[in-house]
């Protein structure tokens, strides 16, 4: 920074005025340090709370809150000013605390508006904090404020009081109030400003380094309105290919949901359905819907969540063909890897890392990172909240929201809703009944349906038969795979599927397949390929799957056979048979049967028992709105409180009154997916193993990690640990990743049928083969 010049003129921000001070008169503090050891080269405190209040203001221009993110931006690096980081920058070894310096001038200066940005700030590296004393081991807000300057913490050079001007108040937006959990507003609220403090402050740092590497900045992105340029382009070749075939009823269909849906774009922003049969076209339908939406109302992106990993890549590939040279607008956030968390004590390396702020125009991202992301008090996870404001919100196959989380995720859709400009689109075949007028208590209100005439729709698209069969033995079931030259069976359990697929096995059923979750993307893709491929060309084509390929799977089968589930199951299930409408309803069947030799989960058969319910009640289409409603509605109502299993919107409202919201046990209570699962890599094939050689020598290494998550395998933590006893899994790098990669070293338990094994049988093979050799 040119002192010399900056000290003779006053730097206005925002609004705020900051008086740089004169280098001849005072000490010059600095934020980060550069190459050289005089710092010369680093970048001074003043430029970066500058620069950093400015980001965050603007972060949080879509939701009114600039004013606020302006100060916690300021304020976040206050304890910098002092002799003792100056000393650690240029080589000291104490720690200095810096965070809670600005967290205590807030918190003394503004009270309530203080106490939110004090969070913020004092959390800016470790997290958010609880509010008071819930058994935590990170130090909670109020620790936190009652240290003592020149005791616990620094003093301050009151240089800072001429850079920095305050004002005496600061007043909350003007958000629209919610009436039953105004806790969970507020909180919500605090996570946004985190949001926007995270990213502002990355950002500068990250800024500043490049700058003194000579490297470029973040990419820009193409425009919204040039996407769908690209969209429509693809929508046109499209429906010329199929002018030249054939008319087909479906495809006329489809066309007529498009259009429709396109119209409902002029519609004010806040929560639509859309309520398309399986087949119908609701994945272009909701992406065209979206960009025009977004348009019409000057929205920036659209977040395309998706239930399960499985199928994420499958989305984004046709997103990223629709939008042809402009596909790098698509960008993909697994859960699988997260690579902020690589151990590193190197802040420049730290900096390189790829750092996912979701500012890309089209974002397709799972449920459990977009929900666990809004509840969350993790710096890495909390960066990207700031950018879901303004957006188009797709919520794919929104019945497979967790009952135990359902009351929370409402809260936090309306709320975006409500005071984000958000725009929500629930998408399904099968919707669930959360709406008020459903019966749903505090419900979702004004929900405008873009599609034509739901109820027309599933019946014009009526294309199975739904049957009980009753009880049937794992004998029975195989007479009935043995009787059918193409048929898909879908079991509860993944030891059901194996059990059933080796028997076919045994008795060298043509046609036999298997698909796991036990196997990686990149096997199940290649197994979907062959099906799609035997399907089409009439050969046999027997395939035995877990639920997962009931998750926007496009195979197209005569007769699926499925163990007793929810209806909204069945219904998914349903949708796999005569998908194309080429059979008659009466030759495509879905045989839903109880297996006395699999007994499905407690919870599991609590929602086969509300499915049995509804069709003892609904004699005519098992599949129809009507049904699905009744079926959703027993399943709420039998829940009960355990829609908010964790009493997690109780907890907001308990904490309200005095600002002492329990952040960190928020984000450990919402938690989508209780069970632990270790990601291990499968050297599937040899782009698989050049990746895994690659990752051991890379310095970024997050271009790589994305790239093997098609060779991934979610392994329970008790079958990990089993494979970990027997030498079956080893870490990579641990010295320079610490856990975060494991990969399976013997070839012979992942086998090319059925994927991973860690049963006893070949765990015990495999130690045998160990003695042997």
């Amino acid at each position: 920074m040119k002192s010399a010049s900056i000290s003779k003129r006053l730097i206005e921000l925002n609004g705020i005025k900051l008086v740089p001070t004169q280098q001849s008169n005072h000490t010059v503090y600095y934020a980060h340090s550069g190459t050289l050891d005089d710092l010369s080269d680093g970048q001074t405190l003043f430029n970066h709370l500058s620069k950093v209040s400015d980001i965050a203001g603007q972060n949080a221009q879509w939701f009114g809150a600039e004013e606020l993110a302006t100060y916690a931006g300021l304020l976040h690096d206050l304890g910098k000013y002092c002799p003792e980081f100056l000393k650690r920058l240029q080589g000291g070894k104490v720690r200095v605390d810096h965070a809670t310096a600005g967290a205590k001038i807030a918190n003394e200066r503004w009270q309530q508006m203080g106490k939110l940005l004090a969070f913020c700030i004092a959390g800016h590296h470790t997290g958010l904090a609880n509010g008071i004393d819930e058994g935590q081991q990170r130090s909670t807000l109020d620790e936190r404020l009652k240290l003592k300057f020149g005791d616990d913490i620094p003093d301050l050079d009151p240089v800072w009081q001429q850079e920095i001007k305050l004002p005496a108040h600061l007043t909350l937006p003007a958000l629209k109030p919610h009436k039953i959990w105004p806790g969970f507003q507020l909180a919500f609220f605090t996570r946004m400003i985190f949001s926007c403090l995270i990213d502002a402050d990355r950002k500068d740092t990250n800024n500043y380094y490049l700058r003194l590497e000579g490297k470029e900045r973040e990419p820009i992105y193409p425009s919204i309105q040039a996407l769908r340029q690209r969209f429509n382009a693809k929508l046109e070749e499209v429906r010329q290919k199929l002018a030249v075939q054939p008319p087909k009823r479906i495809n006329q269909l489809r066309q007529r949901i498009l259009d429709h849906s396109r119209k409902q774009a002029e519609l004010p922003p806040g929560l639509f359905s859309l309520t398309v049969p399986t087949g119908g076209g609701k994945t272009y339908t909701s992406m065209a819907f979206a960009l025009d939406h977004a348009i019409a109302h000057q929205l920036r992106r659209i977040i395309y969540v998706i239930p399960f990993t499985s199928i994420i890549e499958q989305n984004a590939k046709v997103f990223k063909e629709a939008f042809d040279d402009l596909a790098d607008a698509v960008i993909e956030h697994h859960s699988a890897f997260d690579d902020t968390n690589l151990p590193n004590n190197n802040a420049r390396d730290n900096l390189k890392r790829a750092m996912e702020t979701w500012d890309a125009p089209i974002i397709v991202t799972t449920a459990v990172q977009f929900f666990e992301s809004l509840f969350a008090d993790r710096p890495s996870q909390c960066r990207k909240l700031h950018n879901i404001a303004g957006s188009v919100i797709i919520l794919d196959e929104a019945q497979t929201l967790p009952l135990k989380l359902l009351r929370p995720i409402m809260a936090a859709l309306d709320e975006l809703a409500l005071n984000y400009r958000c725009s929500i689109v629930l998408c399904t075949a099968t919707q669930p009944a959360l709406k008020k007028d459903n019966g749903f208590i505090n419900g979702f209100e004004n929900v405008r349906e873009i599609s034509p005439d739901p109820l027309a729709l599933f019946t014009e698209l009526e294309r199975v038969t739904v049957k009980n069969i009753g009880e049937q033995t794992d004998e029975q079931l195989l007479s009935h795979l043995q009787e059918k030259q193409q048929v898909l069976f879908i079991a509860n359990n993944r030891r059901h599927a194996r059990s059933l697929y080796d028997s076919m096995k045994k008795l060298k059923l043509e046609g036999a397949t298997h698909l796991t979750t036990l196997m990686c993307a990149k096997h199940r893709s290649q197994i979907l390929e062959k099906v799609r491929d035997d399907l089409l060309q009439g050969k046999p084509c027997r395939l035995v799957s877990t639920s997962l390929i009931e998750a926007g799977v496009d195979v197209d089968f005569p007769c699926v056979l499925r163990a007793e589930a929810g209806l909204d199951s069945i219904a998914q299930a349903a949708g796999r048979c005569n998908r194309e409408g080429k059979r008659e309803r009466k030759d495509s069947e879905v045989l839903v049967f109880q297996s006395p030799d699999w007994r499905a989960p407690p919870e599991l058969e609590q929602l086969a028992g509300n499915m049995r319910q509804v069709m003892r009640n609904h004699s005519g289409n098992l599949l129809s709105p009507g049904a699905l409603t009744s079926y959703f509605n027993a399943v709420y109502w039998s829940k009960g409180d355990e829609l908010d299993k964790k009493k997690i919107l109780e907890t907001h409202n308990n904490h309200c009154r005095k600002l002492s919201f329990p952040f960190q046990n928020i984000a450990r209570d919402f938690r989508m997916i209780e069970t632990c699962l270790k990601p291990v890599i499968i050297a599937f094939d040899d782009n698989a193993a050049k990746l895994l050689q690659d990752l051991e020598f890379a310095e970024n290494v997050g271009g790589i990690a994305r790239q093997l998550q098609v060779y991934l395998v979610q392994i329970p933590e008790q079958g990990f640990k089993e494979l970990l006893r027997v030498g079956a899994v080893e870490s990579i790098k641990p010295e320079k990743f610490g856990d975060q990669f494991w990969r399976l070293t013997d070839p012979d338990l992942y086998d090319k049928e059925a994927g991973l094994s860690w049963d006893k049988e070949s765990l015990v093979f495999m130690e045998a083969k160990k003695t042997i050799f």
